[in-house]
């Protein structure tokens, strides 16, 4: 069989490559349905893109190399696209757009999409063999049980990468880009929940609070969730794409307020009021409980010293924890670092080594902040290629 494009995943990335990448496509999947990730993500509604996307948003060793795709394909264009498919959505916080309905809607209108253009799709399809003979790609598929060639004169590399192994992620692409003689840079985890072996914050489990959490001199402000295992929470898998292990995380409980002229001013209004219940007015009650077994917390507030106010003040805001790991993949959104982008070329994601060799999407070392900013570099990144082979003819 002879294609003009092979695209290997059916996820955001490859889908959207589809659609641009002109006639004669075939996207194949070993998944029993397309867009997984789509469909589960943001509750099941798709925090589909953001409206803040900046550059300076992803990571990445080339802190340049995402800007040429994200300028070229931006939120507005992908927001064009589902108000063409007439896909009501609306923004949540942050600048994150989520769909009003289901988020199987954008995984039909990027099926849409593709049939315009007549992209074929495979699902459950496995590849056996690749190779590359100089002039095009042989790949050696397994579908329905039988063995089939397929012919390509470009391969685009969209399999996404280690994050959620139960929905299918195996890090193949990987493996091929190595074959066709390109570097990974490493890899780990990001936007995933942070872990403590001794599970200390099991007593609160499902206490939520806005903070600062910071690790690597990068802060977010926005909510932690406590859990059986340890943190969690938009905050928390913010700073855990700039955590690595062994290292400290530093958590401001209180950002709304200057806790210590808080106190202060408390002390002299309501000294007899214990210490604990001044702190229940800004902290959730069943956290400042917990805290109270590490900080001395008892006594009234007309027993404080300004230094023993400041101390707890201190403490509370500046609050330094190190976690003994993450989740893992199991339960990360996304997956740091990639394929390296140093032999990609920035503006078409075609290797600069072998031609008709395309790298989109997750797979790539390009990643994003929580709230729809992975999801946008999905959809740049696959414009980006689609294009780039649409134009070869």
């Amino acid at each position: 069989m002879q294609v003009n494009t092979l695209i290997l995943g059916a996820g955001a990335a490859g889908m959207m490559c589809a659609a641009q990448a002109g006639p004669s496509v075939l996207v194949i999947d070993h998944a029993k349905a397309p867009g997984e990730k789509i469909r589960i993500s943001g509750g099941g509604r798709c925090n589909f893109t953001n409206m803040h996307t900046d550059p300076a948003r992803f990571l990445g060793q080339n802190p340049h190399f995402h800007k040429s795709a994200l300028s070229r394909y931006t939120q507005w264009d992908f927001l064009d696209l589902v108000d063409r498919h007439k896909i009501a959505w609306h923004e949540k916080t942050l600048g994150q757009l989520f769909c009003d309905d289901k988020a199987t809607l954008i995984i039909e209108m990027l099926r849409a999409e593709m049939a315009k253009i007549g992209a074929e799709l495979w699902l459950q399809t496995s590849l056996i063999d690749l190779n590359h003979d100089g002039s095009r790609f042989r790949a050696e598929l397994e579908r329905d049980g039988k063995r089939i060639s397929v012919f390509a004169r470009n391969l685009v590399l969209a399999t996404g990468g280690k994050s959620i192994p139960k929905m299918g992620a195996t890090g193949i692409a990987y493996e091929i880009a190595r074959q066709f003689g390109h570097a990974i840079t490493d890899t780990r985890p990001a936007l995933v929940p942070l872990t403590f072996s001794d599970q200390r914050f099991a007593p609160i489990s499902g206490v939520s609070t806005p903070v600062i959490a910071q690790a690597n001199g990068t802060a977010f402000e926005e909510a932690l969730l406590f859990t059986h295992r340890g943190l969690s929470g938009p905050a928390v898998l913010q700073i855990s794409s700039y955590w690595k292990e062994g290292d400290a995380i530093e958590v401001n409980l209180v950002p709304e307020h200057d806790l210590s002229s808080t106190l202060k001013a408390a002390r002299q209004t309501h000294g007899k009021r214990n210490v604990t219940t001044a702190l229940a007015d800004v902290l959730p009650e069943r956290l400042v409980v917990h805290l109270s077994a590490d900080l001395p917390l008892g006594g009234n507030l007309g027993d404080l010293s300004d230094k023993r106010i400041d101390e707890i003040s201190d403490r509370l805001q500046h609050w330094s924890l190190t976690p003994s790991g993450s989740e893992g993949y199991r339960t990360a959104e996304v997956t740091l670092g990639g394929i390296s982008t140093d032999r990609i070329d920035s503006k078409t994601m075609m290797s600069r080594d072998v031609r008709g060799l395309y790298m989109i999407g997750e797979a790539v070392d390009v990643t994003g902040w929580l709230g729809g900013y992975n999801f946008q570099w999905a959809w740049s990144s696959g414009v980006a290629a689609g294009r780039a082979i649409a134009k070869q003819g």
